[in-house]
């Protein structure tokens, strides 16, 4: 595994890095939050334009088959932006379980939609509010000519603006996954507003009936499509972190070399050193770790799972400490609402949570190593 981008793959960073920083600022979500909006169309359309949706989507489909490690810079630029879209729910998470557990006549539904950004679909998974599928409890009985479900699901991210749900359920056959739309009968959402500015979908299912052909592959077959979509949500969410934590170090080193108490710049102070450089350790570590993880997913490789947990378990930890050292560090003007940094640290929280936490991924990376 050789631990460095190739060219197309730096080529892709550094396009994504011009396009974000122009259109995505940090000033363009703050100006989204004080218009009380939920998303930003504009840059989703933009994004969409420059086939992002389609990154990790087959060419047999109209994707660009770019890979996890193309769709990780790209998460790790928008993390040092914190630009808002649908495109690690949505183009990642949702089209890799599509690609993985549905039918060729579903795939050919839903993926070339997707890889347009004319689609817009999500993985609803969570009931309990830490990304435990052992606690699923959505139920789905069969019908005359389809099923019928009944459940709650919690803390959508971009579930209020998904055209379809990928519903999880859990019963005697085992975890099945079943594709609707949002306006069917039955269906209905609740939008709340989340630390970051963005908004959280929690979805009821009362009595959803739906044809056979939104089974998503067979019933009670989805356990092996949900373990590669969550280790697929792992890795790019880690890549996602790994760019907040860089950007938030950068800007904090910048304002170390800036600022002055006691006539010396505070960057000079030797505690404070010693605190930058251990969060940049921590911080190189955490870069290898998404890159093998990515590389991983792309390689289909026999240690996927592990290296995705670690690399999220890793990551999370590393943004947390990131984003208080960066807030610490700039002192009383970090803790206000006018200054940037607040915001990084808002994100990363939100992060931290999305597709399993710390605790979540650490245990699991414990028990596939055998612990």
């Amino acid at each position: 595994m050789v631990m460095i981008l190739n060219e197309e793959q730096q080529l892709l960073k550094d396009s994504a890095k011009a396009f974000l920083s122009e259109s995505a600022p940090i000033s363009a979500l703050r100006a989204m939050r004080d218009a009380g909006e939920d998303h930003m169309p504009e840059l989703w359309s933009k994004m969409s334009e420059m086939g992002w949706p389609g990154i990790v989507i087959p060419d047999a489909y109209s994707g660009l088959e770019f890979g996890y490690v193309g769709a990780g810079v790209v998460l790790e630029e928008m993390g040092r932006t914190l630009a808002l879209s649908p495109f690690l729910s949505s183009a990642v998470v949702a089209a890799s379980l599509i690609n993985q557990l549905g039918t060729e006549q579903q795939k050919e539904k839903y993926l070339p939609s997707i890889a347009t950004g004319e689609l817009t679909a999500v993985l609803a998974a969570d009931e309990s509010g830490f990304f435990d599928l052992d606690d699923i409890a959505t139920s789905v009985t069969a019908t005359d000519g389809g099923f019928n479900l009944s459940g709650k699901k919690r803390g959508v991210i971009d579930g209020h603006n998904a055209d379809l749900l990928l519903i999880v359920t859990n019963g005697d056959e085992g975890m099945s996954v079943f594709a609707v739309e949002k306006d069917t009968a039955g269906v209905s959402c609740e939008t709340r507003l989340i630390v970051d500015s963005q908004r959280a979908a929690d979805i009821t299912l009362e009595g959803v009936v739906v044809p056979s052909h939104a089974l998503l592959g067979t019933l009670g077959g989805a356990s092996e499509a949900l373990e590669f979509t969550i280790d697929v949500a792992a890795a790019c969410s880690a890549a996602e972190m790994l760019g907040i934590s860089l950007e938030t170090f950068e800007r904090t080193v910048g304002y170390l070399k800036e600022r002055e108490q006691f006539g010396s710049k505070i960057g000079t102070f030797q505690g404070l050193q010693h605190r930058a450089a251990q969060l940049f350790a921590e911080i190189e570590v955490s870069k290898s770790a998404v890159l093998a993880a990515l590389q991983a997913l792309d390689e289909n490789s026999e240690k996927r799972s592990v290296l995705a947990s670690m690399a999220k378990a890793k990551c999370a930890k590393v943004v947390r400490n990131a984003t208080e050292e960066g807030v610490q560090m700039h002192g009383g003007i970090g803790m206000t609402d006018e200054f940037d940094i607040g915001f990084f640290m808002k994100r990363a929280a939100v992060c931290r949570q999305a597709y399993g936490d710390y605790h979540y991924h650490a245990d699991r990376f414990a028990r596939l190593r055998g612990y």
